[in-house]
């Protein structure tokens, strides 16, 4: 079977892409909101690339938290993506290791969700292909925000546009991707118990716990 390209991961990503752009405009005009700038906001997004973990951190900064927090609070967020860089690694066996560094820093819910689907269907993915995927989503995200900032000094409440549910709704579109290519190989039994455990887990933790670190 012949390998995939990088252009072809572009292609593969566009959707996803299309969705960072709403993401990235409420987290662009909820980044001003909290008195963050443009410049600022920029390079959150090139630098810390994590949409929820964005949202988050605009709250802290506004709230006048403390960077310990700050740092803590995003790590913990983000750190879904050490277990999807390590089932990557999986898919990727013979990729170098600048190849392996390139796709963990890149990698996202949405690319690693494209992926996933990709490889449903076809088991030889080339790493050149997940870096046009990659890519594209994180210039995309970098843009959306930035300009959106720009732009969000004149919208002072972005929660009127409904604007502080968008990253809810790209989680459910990810999840509803990723579950019809997971039914098409595991059982109906295993699924209910992962998301049965997955649930179970969130509950107790936001017992003891804030809802956003369950």
């Amino acid at each position: 079977m012949e390998a995939l390209t990088f252009n072809q991961g572009v292609k593969a990503s566009l959707p996803t892409a299309l969705g960072y752009v709403s993401i990235g405009i409420a987290c662009g005009v909820v980044g001003a909101s909290s008195g963050i700038s443009p410049l600022e906001m920029g390079l959150m997004s090139a630098l810390v690339y994590g949409g929820s973990a964005q949202f988050i951190m605009c709250a802290l900064l506004a709230a006048h938290a403390p960077v310990s927090s700050i740092v803590l609070t995003v790590f913990l967020v983000n750190l879904r993506n050490f277990l999807m860089s390590l089932h990557a690694t999986t898919i990727f066996e013979k990729a170098s290791l600048l190849d392996g560094i390139f796709i963990g820093s890149l990698i996202t819910d949405e690319s690693y969700g494209v992926l996933l689907n990709t490889y449903t269907h076809q088991k030889q993915i080339a790493p050149i292909w997940m870096h046009g995927n990659n890519v594209t989503g994180y210039i995309t995200w970098v843009l959306s925000v930035f300009i959106s900032t720009i732009l969000g000094q004149y919208i002072p409440n972005p929660e009127q546009f409904g604007l502080d549910f968008a990253l809810v709704a790209m989680f459910v579109a990810i999840f509803a991707a990723q579950f019809e290519a997971i039914v098409i190989t595991t059982t109906v039994k295993k699924i209910v118990a992962v998301l049965g455990a997955v649930s179970l887990s969130y509950f107790v933790l936001a017992s003891l716990v804030s809802e956003s670190m369950a």
